[in-house]
Order: structure tokens, then C-alpha cells, then sequence
């Protein structure tokens, strides 16, 4: 079993920046791919990046070169640096977590991910 917390969401202007973190506890570490998703008042949650457990990165097209995952995995600590901020980021952000081996377009589905946090809002103000 695994128990997601995330932090570090607020609210921030137009062009800001916020990291929110992650923090795993139970059977995890470098054995699980991780990801983070969100979702905003009225829509699907939808993918925003995701970390295999060898360390590569898929991000979705509308935050590419904006938004960076990392883990920490001594720390159990899974990271999204989030940089010049738009309103259209404005959401809450759920970290998520998977044992399984998964193919490349695995990552970045819902579906494929077993365990979730309870979110932390983002406010992105124009």
C-alpha cells in the first residue's frame, strides 16, 4: 500500500512559478513510475507529466518547457517545478503512483495509476 500527500500549492500571478511535492510513504522508492495530474472545475483530470521508475519524462504538450518532474528517491519525494504560470493552469494537482511496469503511452493515462493523493489547489490569478 502507498499514501500520497502532496503540498506546495497557492495562489501565484500570471508568470509565476510554484513547486508542489509529494510525498510518498509505504512500499515505494524508485520502483514505481509516478505522475502528476490535474483537474480544473468542470473538466476530466488530465495528465500533466509523468517519471518512469529509470527516470524518463513525458509531459503533456501544453506544459512542455514550462513544468519539470523530478524524484527524490531517497527522500520518497516526487516534485513538480512549475514555471511561467497561466491562468488556464488553474486546477488541483493530484500526484499519482503505480507498481506496474508500463509501455511509453501507458504514462500518460489515467488508468494506468493504482494509487492517489487528495490534491492541492493551484491558483493561477491573471
Amino acid at each position: 500500500q502507498v499514501q500520497l500527500v502532496e503540498s506546495g500549492g497557492g495562489l501565484v500571478q500570471a508568470g509565476g512559478s510554484l513547486r508542489l511535492s509529494c510525498a510518498a510513504s509505504g512500499r515505494t522508492g524508485s520502483r514505481y513510475a509516478m505522475a502528476w495530474f490535474r483537474q480544473a472545475p468542470g473538466k476530466e483530470r488530465e495528465v500533466v507529466a509523468a517519471i518512469s521508475t529509470s527516470g524518463s519524462t513525458y509531459y503533456a504538450d501544453s506544459v512542455k518547457g514550462r513544468f519539470t518532474i523530478s524524484r527524490d528517491t531517497t527522500k520518497n519525494v516526487l516534485n513538480l517545478q512549475m514555471s511561467s504560470l497561466k491562468p488556464e493552469d488553474t486546477a488541483v494537482y493530484f500526484c499519482a503512483a503505480t507498481p506496474r511496469r508500463l509501455w511509453t503511452l501507458d504514462y500518460m493515462l489515467r488508468l494506468s495509476y493504482e494509487y492517489w493523493g487528495q490534491g492541492t489547489q493551484v491558483t493561477v490569478s491573471s
